[in-house]
C-alpha cells in the first residue's frame, strides 16, 4: 500500500496527536466564549478557503472553518494548494492509497483521483506531494470528519478557468467538500499587510475574481480564483471567518503574513 508520508509534521504542526488535539480544544474553546454571532456555527459549507502557515500562526483562523466543515458530514475531502517547493506545469493529482497524520492515516479516494487526471488531463508529479499548503489541512480533516476520505490537489503554472472547472465538478456530488489553501501577503508592516489582504478579502466577500488583480497578494490566489469563479456558478454564499496576521501571534508588527477563513454555503 503506497502512503502520502507526512512532509512537514513536527515543524509546521506537532507531530505528537495529544498536542494537536490540545490546540484544537484550546481554539474551540476561545470561540465558544468569545463569539458574537452563534448561528455561524450552524454553517453547513460546501466549500472553505484556509490559511496553510505553521499552527501557532494559522491554526486559528482555519480551525473555524474545519470546525463548520464538520457539519456537511462530507464522505469525501479535496484540499488544493499551491506548490511552493517544486515547479510544476498544471495541477498534480496524489495517486497514493493513505494520506499520514499524528492523528492517524486517511484513506485517499483512488477513484475519484484518477477520474479527475483523466477527465481534465491532470498529472502525478511525485515531488509535488511534499506540499505543506496541503498537508497542513490533513489533520484537521481527519479530526473534524475521521471518516472521509482525501484527494490532494498541488497546482503550479495553473490557469484559474481550469481549476475552477475542477472544482464545478467536484461540487456536483453533495458528499464532497473543497479545501482552498491560502496565505495573504507576506512580509509587510501591519498596516500595508491590511490594506493589501483588504483587496482579497472584499474579493471573497463578493464573489469577484476580477478584483483579486487588484492587489491581492495570496500564495494560493489561482486556487481561490477558481474557487469564487465556480461559487458563482453553483449559487454559493460565501461567509468571511475570521482574518488576522502574524502579529497577533509573534507581536512583532513590522513584517508580517496574512491568513484569512472563509466559508462558502448553499
Amino acid at each position: 500500500m503506497s502512503i502520502r508520508k507526512d512532509a512537514v509534521a513536527g515543524q509546521f504542526y506537532p507531530a505528537s496527536k495529544e498536542e494537536i488535539e490540545k490546540m484544537f480544544s484550546h481554539y474551540n474553546k476561545i470561540i465558544d466564549e468569545s463569539i458574537k454571532d452563534e448561528a455561524i456555527l450552524n454553517l453547513k459549507p460546501r466549500a472553505i478557503i484556509v490559511p496553510h502557515a505553521g499552527y501557532v500562526y494559522s491554526a486559528f483562523t482555519a480551525n473555524i472553518a474545519f470546525r463548520l466543515l464538520k457539519n456537511s458530514h462530507a464522505k469525501r475531502v479535496v484540499v488544493i494548494g499551491p506548490s511552493h517547493r517544486v515547479y510544476l506545469n498544471g495541477t498534480s493529482v496524489a495517486e497514493y492509497d493513505s494520506y499520514e497524520t499524528p492523528l492517524g492515516n486517511l484513506s485517499i479516494d483512488k477513484k475519484l483521483a484518477d477520474e479527475l487526471i483523466e477527465k481534465f488531463d491532470l498529472h502525478f508529479q511525485a515531488d509535488a506531494h511534499s506540499e505543506h499548503s496541503t498537508e497542513v489541512q490533513m489533520p484537521f480533516v481527519k479530526n473534524y470528519l475521521p471518516n472521509a476520505s482525501v484527494v490532494e490537489l498541488v497546482y503550479g503554472n495553473e490557469d484559474p478557468v481550469n481549476l475552477g472547472k475542477v472544482i464545478n465538478y467536484l461540487l456536483k456530488d453533495e458528499d464532497t467538500t473543497v479545501v482552498i489553501s491560502t496565505d495573504l501577503s507576506h512580509y509587510y508592516d501591519i498596516d500595508k499587510a491590511n490594506q493589501l489582504d483588504s483587496i482579497c478579502l472584499e474579493a471573497v466577500a463578493k464573489l469577484n475574481p476580477t478584483e483579486l488583480h487588484q492587489g491581492c497578494e495570496a500564495c494560493g490566489k489561482i486556487g481561490v480564483e477558481a474557487m469564487l469563479i465556480a461559487a458563482k456558478e453553483n449559487g454559493l454564499k460565501p461567509t468571511l471567518l475570521d482574518y488576522r496576521t502574524s502579529a497577533d501571534a509573534s507581536g512583532d508588527k513590522s513584517q508580517v503574513v496574512g491568513y484569512m477563513s472563509a466559508a462558502f454555503t448553499e
